[in-house]
């Protein structure tokens, strides 16, 4: 494809004179549309060296307003941040509504330097290119633009350009050792980037190919081709029916929704304290021990509690964690996200808060709230929700590639028993805080959330992260069940190692 590319394309200095300046100011009213409309734009210059990425992203943001965007020049991933999933620290600094990130390469570089520099196997890189496309699908599903430049130019050229940079001082050393390997493998770059630019460009976030032997003519191509991207945006945005979100409504009695496996459950296990003071203490000594072993191996934990209300949640995290070095774990409570969380995709704050490896999180309610109480409240659309199962199914596959141990529970009470508990929490002073008034309005949703619970569990249960639910009438066995499961994942985690 690339060898089809006409590089002798040119703009004259007249030309260039009489089209660029109006070229700046539109990209700057672009940007200042696209922050009162708040729509996040991510620019991608990947390329040849010497091809120059540099230059082009230098102009563009003196057409912008430095307030509203941020440059990320990307290279080799540095110790910390190969202690996480590898779209890890893309995703970290995704531009916020509003506002736009240029990147100086990318997370292409996982199918570009390292496919060619041999530093992953053919296996990661080619899994890699799954992980990028379900990446960039999200952002753009959720509104976000993204705009990528390849930036072409021939052998003979860039040779030209690395001799002409090796002559200035203070530029020499842009072109050392590793640019003259990467001039002799030419050809190597140039078979990998064209199956990057086949794999991965898609109608959601197409590639650009740049003719950059004249700076003149790519200059005005880039700043061309951003201005569209986002009028275009904007204009689907103004077009496109505004669409409010409704709670969810009461459900009509059906046959086909009677007898799930909620339904199935044996709300009578239990377990008598004698028991489970024995069982617990040899399951804490045993999670300390595994903790350590997953440590050494760098093996991350993601640990999901979700459930009902009133269901044990707290009390099952507080019996894991008090078998844990605390060194070696965080409890992140999950409420509703805050400003700052909402201008970003969705998941964007579960991603901040991963473990790096050989670490454990333990998150109290977690990214499921999507396709349960946003559901259920009307927070998001319906597209919004029903695109949700997808996406978690995505990330923690992403988790589980990267050798997560992944465990989530389900804590499942019946109504009576937390009809009980409510009352107890309401009658008793140093638990009131426990219960609030929103407690009993979700009460009063209870087949709303059954019938997400159910779907939820149907959707999201996998081979690389299954359910478990804890039958949890009695807390004493869903403790001990829970410290089971736990255990037993994080062996079979380390037996995979």
């Amino acid at each position: 494809m690339l060898e089809l590319i006409d590089l002798s394309k040119k703009l004259s200095k007249e030309v260039y004179q009489e089209t660029f300046p109006e070229l700046e100011a539109r990209l700057g009213a672009c940007q200042r549309a696209a922050l009162e409309a708040g729509v996040p734009v991510i620019v991608v210059f990947e390329g040849l060296d010497a091809a120059g990425k540099g230059s082009l992203i230098n102009r563009m943001s003196q057409a912008l307003d430095p307030r509203g965007f941020s440059v990320h020049p990307v290279s080799a991933p540095n110790e910390i941040e190969r202690y996480y999933p590898w779209m890890w620290r893309f995703r970290s600094i995704l531009p916020r509504d509003g506002h736009l990130a240029i990147f100086d390469r990318s997370w292409y570089g996982r199918v570009l330097v390292e496919r060619i520099e041999e530093k992953i196997s053919r296996r990661r890189w080619e899994e890699a290119y799954d992980d990028i496309q379900q990446f960039e699908r999200q952002l753009t599903d959720a509104g976000r633009v993204i705009v990528k430049f390849w930036l072409h130019i021939d052998k003979k050229e860039q040779k030209k350009r690395f001799k002409k940079i090796g002559k200035v001082p203070a530029l020499a050393w842009k072109v050392g050792k590793q640019e003259w390997l990467h001039h002799r493998r030419y050809d190597e770059w140039i078979e990998a980037a064209e199956e990057m630019l086949q794999r991965t460009s898609a109608a959601h976030a197409p590639w650009t190919v740049v003719e950059a032997t004249d700076a003149r003519f790519a200059r005005v191509k880039v700043f061309e081709t951003v201005i569209e991207a986002i009028q275009q945006e904007l204009g689907r945005r103004a077009s496109a029916p505004k669409v409010k979100p409704e709670p969810m409504p009461k459900p009509e009695v059906s046959p086909t929704r009677e007898h799930t496996i909620l339904d199935r459950l044996d709300s009578n296990l239990a377990m008598e304290r004698e028991e489970y003071n024995t069982e617990l203490e040899k399951l804490q000594k045993r999670i300390f021990r595994l903790e350590h072993e997953i440590y050494v191996a760098r093996i991350p934990a993601v640990i999901v509690y979700e459930g009902w209300d009133a269901a044990g949640k707290g009390g099952n995290i507080k019996r894991l964690t008090r078998g844990l070095d605390p060194r070696g774990y965080e409890v992140v409570p999950i409420a509703a996200p805050t400003p700052l969380e909402k201008s970003h995709h969705y998941l964007w704050r579960f991603w901040s808060k991963l473990p790096k490896a050989g670490h454990i999180t333990i998150y109290d309610r977690s990214w499921y709230g999507r396709v349960m109480v946003e559901r259920v409240e009307g927070f998001c659309e319906e597209e919004e929700w029903r695109r949700a199962y997808r996406e978690i199914n995505e990330f923690e596959k992403q988790l589980s590639d990267f050798g997560t141990a992944i465990v989530k529970f389900w804590l499942h009470i019946d109504q009576e028993e937390q009809l009980r508990r409510f009352e107890a929490r309401q009658q008793t002073p140093e638990k009131q805080w426990k219960i609030t008034d929103e407690d009993w309005r979700n009460r009063e949703k209870y087949e709303q959330y059954r019938i997400c619970v159910v779907e939820m569990l149907q959707r999201t249960s996998t081979t690389y992260a299954p359910w478990t639910i804890l039958e949890a009438n009695c807390k004493l066995y869903a403790r001990i069940k829970a410290l089971r499961t736990v255990a037993k994942c994080l062996e079979e985690a380390l037996e995979k190692a």
